[in-house]
Formats: C-alpha cells, structure tokens, sequence
C-alpha cells in the first residue's frame, strides 16, 4: 500500500508504533459497505506487513456510531445471488482481521450493531464510551448474523451467554456488555480515546514478537486440546528465546524492537 493512499470510506494514520483505522462514514453511522470492506481489506494486510506498526486502534468517526452494521440499503437494490457474495466476502474481511498478528484495539462509542460489534469482536481488547449500544439484531429480521457473530460471541461470551445475546436480538448498554464480558473497560465518552491511546502506547513499548506470539498462543490455542495448546505455547516460546537469542548476539535487542 501506498504511503500517500487517501480512501473513501476510512481514515489511516500511523504514529509512534500505532496505527489509526477510523470507519469513517459518519453521516450513514459508518455502516459497512462495499467501498469500507474493500478498502479495509487493502489495509489491514498492510497495517500487518508494516514492520514500523506494533498495536493498531480501530474507531468510528462521527459523535453517534462506531458502526452500526451493514449498509442495508446496498441489500435493498441487489439481487439475492450479490447479496450473498457480499456476506461471503465480508466473512472474508473478518478473516483477514483474525489473521493479523499484532494486537488490535476497538475503542467503541455510540452504536456497535450487527457487523460493527462483529469487527469489534476480531479485535484483542475492545474499550466502550458509557454511551456505547451493542447489539446482533439480525433475529429481528428473521435472519442470523452473517460474519461470525455467533461463532465470536460464544467464544468471548460463552455458550449460555452468547445465545441470550444472540436469539433475543436486544440492544444492551456499555455496563451490560462490560457485565456480559464482551468489553473489558467503560470510560466516560471524553476518555474513550485517550484511554485507548494509553494503552496502544503501553503495548507498543513492549517487545513486539512477543505481542505477536503471545496472541498467536491465545488465538491458535482455543481450537486445541489442553495438552496440545501447552506444546504450542512452548514452542512459540522457544521461538522467542531464540530470536531473542540471535538479536542479543547481533547487538539488535531492545525493549522495543523487532
């Protein structure tokens, strides 16, 4: 990607180790669209390839929704047969953000509905504003979540958890999320992004493989047995022990480094 790539529907900014990804369709509550998975899935290979991005923050613009969903009026003028490669290609771009490596940050204000508490869910650490709604409706309209929402919500939620949240379709408050554990902090509104931005920082100042296999060992392990979740746990480790070993011998090493 290029350095200069000015999109349509996001805004990217790079500082300091941390990488900014602002949905930024505030007039429509930055629903997905075609346009936003599109240039999300130019981006995220990016932001994962880029050796200078250690964390990445993930917000919605605007003062009313980090996203509220998918754009529906997209649904209303296309055929069945599009409407379905859309949703297969949206859990793609789910895809592409569970296989990027570095720790990402949803700091979340206003409406996460539908695909945007899905994309919240493909992040590590999710911070809401008090103001913060969340929701998987789509029960209401006599269908299920598309992109992995039943599959993210069980594994964050549990089982007993994730079903109430899913077959009732309600909206909870930032408080209930945090209750339910799909949050793991709320802020008032004003600290939202500063807290996140705390945080960022904090990882970015760590080493960043370790970040890196630290939540391969977290997110690999949840599909393996006890025993086979510790033989990777160890083999990751020794992974870091080694090339912490060679950048010690070459002089490279630091808190920070690569």
């Amino acid at each position: 990607m290029r350095e200069d790539r000015v999109f349509e529907t996001l805004i990217y900014e790079k500082e300091d180790g941390v990488a900014y990804i602002t949905l930024n369709r505030p007039k429509q509550l930055n629903t997905v669209n075609v346009k936003m998975r599109d240039e999300l899935y130019e981006l995220l290979p990016a932001v994962q390839d880029d050796p200078e991005v250690v964390v990445g923050i993930i917000k919605g613009a605007g003062e009313r929704a980090f996203s509220a969903g998918a754009d529906i009026t997209e649904f209303g003028t296309a055929p069945s047969q599009v409407i379905a490669r859309q949703v297969h290609l949206e859990r793609e771009l789910w895809r592409t953000f569970l296989n990027i490596d570095k720790p990402l940050i949803a700091a979340i204000h206003g409406f996460a509905i539908g695909a945007g508490i899905e994309m919240a869910m493909c992040c590590d650490i999710r911070l809401a504003s008090d103001d913060a709604r969340f929701g998987l409706p789509e029960i209401n309209l006599g269908m299920i979540p598309p992109a992995g929402g039943t599959q993210l919500a069980a594994r964050l939620l549990g089982v007993g958890k994730a079903s109430w949240f899913i077959l009732t379709g309600d909206l909870i408050d930032a408080r209930e999320a945090w209750r339910l554990g799909l949050i793991n902090q709320v802020v008032p509104r004003e600290e939202l992004l500063p807290t996140a931005q705390r945080l960022a920082r904090k990882l970015a100042s760590r080493n960043p493989l370790a970040l890196r296999l630290a939540k391969r060992a977290i997110t690999q392990g949840l599909d393996l047995r006890l025993a086979e979740g510790l033989e990777l746990e160890g083999r990751l480790f020794n992974q870091l022990l080694w090339k912490t070993s060679l950048k010690n011998e070459s002089g490279g090493i630091h808190a920070g480094g690569n």
